[in-house]
């Protein structure tokens, strides 16, 4: 972004109060660079194998893969699960970048201020996370026929036929 401010040498005090207007307009349209031209979220895609895994964020449940989410930036860790009935859970932390847009800030602490407040002055990396899903080996495929719980002898007795 080029912004040109003629400061012109004079002593009227009109001229003096209009440029510091300006530069002070132009300080404030400057502040925030990345949050301005990139924005605050990303695009992000999720694929599994087998699809139909569940993507969590903080136990919320985001969305079913195969499936593409606007993610918010921030400035922190992302971490995410991936759950599949039958399938070992994959948590995985989400690659993140400093947005090169932000050094558009310069010595600008307010601009810097917000886009650290906004996540503009981070970018997730990747934009696509594809994942092949392990069968959990605790699981057992046979699906019993009866589950008996005796809660006075404290036992539990499951009932299955081959």
């Amino acid at each position: 972004m080029k912004l040109n401010i003629l400061i012109t040498k004079t002593n009227s005090m009109k001229t003096k109060i209009i440029d510091w207007a300006l530069i002070s307009f132009a300080t404030l349209f400057i502040s925030g660079c990345a949050a301005i031209f990139t924005g605050t979220k990303d695009n992000i895609s999720f694929k599994s194998t087998p699809n139909g895994a569940v993507i969590y964020k903080d136990g919320i449940e985001l969305c079913k893969t195969p499936c593409s989410i606007k993610m918010k930036r921030f400035v922190g860790n992302t971490n995410l699960e991936m759950k599949l009935d039958g399938y070992e859970t994959r948590v995985f932390k989400m690659d993140k970048t400093i947005n090169i847009v932000s050094v558009l800030n310069l010595g600008n602490l307010l601009g810097w201020a917000i886009d650290a407040a906004t996540g503009a002055i981070m970018k997730y990396d990747k934009k696509e996370y594809n994942f092949e899903l392990s069968k959990n080996k605790g699981v057992s495929s046979i699906q019993p026929e009866k589950i008996y719980i005796d809660t006075k002898k404290k036992t539990v007795d499951v009932y299955v036929t081959k």
